[in-house]
């Protein structure tokens, strides 16, 4: 181990990579943008519009539903056009759409219908850009800047989710919810310039016969091999079906969590922002620490423990009062995001270690089709489950669904194991 050290120190760092500087400066802004209008959608509805609580969140669900019908066709997209090109021509289309609602609502011709567009196509262009973006990163780095390079992306989320909801409950405060696009459409613009900006590397994809014979393949056959391996997979499964029932009755409560807070607990929209970042602080604590949480716990174990360990503190969030008490969604919100850090390394790694490399991206597309799939119907599901129940009501079924997803790791075969395995070569399991 100490003979590679060395050799490591002079090989170039990600600080190196003009082109993974200009994409992780660009996304910074563009995840700041979009932790500001997850705040500014919901409020825009609730206040400007009148809103029932279905009807806000609905916004949620249409935001979503484009991951169900279009991941895995935007896989293909991706693999078949200039993915730079692409990730700009979103980040356009998504300024111009931001520009719009500003400008709509001060001709005074805003409505529902307007805003379930606007926020539906945005949802189909940010499908686009994320499946492009993921392939795009491994051009931009050397195989061995991209741990650090994902790992400073993740930061970036992380960083975007403490400080956006807050300056974003700041600027509703004195701007309104409506002209607080403005600052979205800013930084969809200027992660278009560092797209822009950054120089196209040679394209080492696969030769113009070797894409012609994939091409010939069977449509069905090219988007469902990543479904069939996982399918093969007993801790992949579970990972996936853990995955996706979490993200289900996670996305229920955020379709009404800001609703809840509003018209439950009477909390301003500074408040509300405060409580998000609040919830930031979990992940980057833990982010900062997750190496040394993981080699103690043990890499394939801590996939479950993070997952079961910090469920009683969800309760929090039902148990929130008007006030100061709100904070306690925070301290929920908070233990939640520790769990997505750590849990969504471990797991990743996992994939990543199981999964050959010429199946990385279809076992990709299918965690991402399934994952995110789900979000939308949690989202539908959390509304109808506030206006028939209550808001109330509807948190505690949404907290105790998203901690009982833990059952899917914590009863499988990572229950038997402490770290993860060092080779791809794993035998198939129907």
């Amino acid at each position: 181990m100490t003979d590679d050290r060395p050799e490591r120190a002079d090989r170039p760092t990600v600080w190196h990579s003009r082109n993974f500087l200009l994409l992780w400066g660009g996304q910074t802004v563009a995840e700041l943008g979009s932790r500001i209008s997850s705040v500014a959608v919901p409020l825009l509805a609730a206040q400007t519009l009148d809103a029932s609580v279905f009807q806000i969140s609905l916004l949620t669900t249409v935001a979503w539903l484009p991951y169900l019908f279009i991941s895995l066709p935007a896989g293909l997209i991706a693999d078949r056009v200039d993915q730079r090109k692409l990730m700009i021509a979103c980040d356009l289309g998504r300024m111009a759409l931001m520009l719009s609602l500003p400008l709509v609502a001060i001709a005074g011709a805003l409505s529902l219908g307007f805003l379930y567009a606007v926020v539906g196509i945005s949802g189909v262009l940010t499908v686009l850009f994320n499946v492009a973006y993921r392939s795009k990163l491994p051009r931009l780095l050397e195989e061995h800047q991209l741990v650090d390079g994902n790992a400073k992306l993740t930061l970036s989320q992380d960083l975007g989710e403490l400080v956006g909801p807050s300056i974003g409950g700041v600027l509703i405060g004195v701007l309104g919810a409506a002209k607080t696009f403005f600052s979205n459409a800013l930084a969809y613009l200027i992660s278009a310039v560092t797209l822009w900006l950054i120089r196209d590397e040679p394209d080492d994809r696969k030769t113009e016969a070797a894409e012609t014979a994939e091409e010939r393949r069977p449509l069905r056959t090219q988007l469902t091999e990543g479904i069939v391996f996982v399918r093969r997979q007993p801790i992949l499964r579970s990972v996936l079906l853990c995955s996706t029932t979490s993200n289900f009755f996670v996305m229920a409560s955020g379709s009404i969590e800001v609703t809840f807070l509003v018209r439950e607990l009477d909390a301003p929209s500074s408040l509300i922002g405060l409580v998000f970042s609040i919830s930031a602080i979990g992940g980057l604590l833990v982010g900062a620490l997750t190496k040394r949480i993981s080699e103690r716990v043990g890499t394939a174990r801590v996939i479950w423990v993070a997952m079961a360990a910090p469920g009683p503190l969800y309760l929090c969030m039902p148990l929130a009062q008007p006030g100061w008490g709100v904070l306690l969604y925070g301290v929920g919100l908070a233990a939640f995001s520790a769990n997505v850090v750590l849990y969504n390394v471990a797991a990743t790694s996992y994939r990543q270690r199981v999964t050959p490399s010429h199946m990385l991206g279809r076992v990709n597309a299918t965690f991402l089709w399934i994952c995110y799939g789900a979000i939308p119907l949690g989202s539908l599901t959390g509304g109808a489950l506030a206006s028939a129940l209550g808001l109330r009501t509807a948190l505690w079924i949404c907290v105790l669904g998203t901690w009982s997803a833990s059952l899917w790791v914590v009863f499988s075969p990572l229950r038997r194991m402490r770290d993860l395995p060092e080779s791809r070569a794993v035998p198939e399991t129907v």
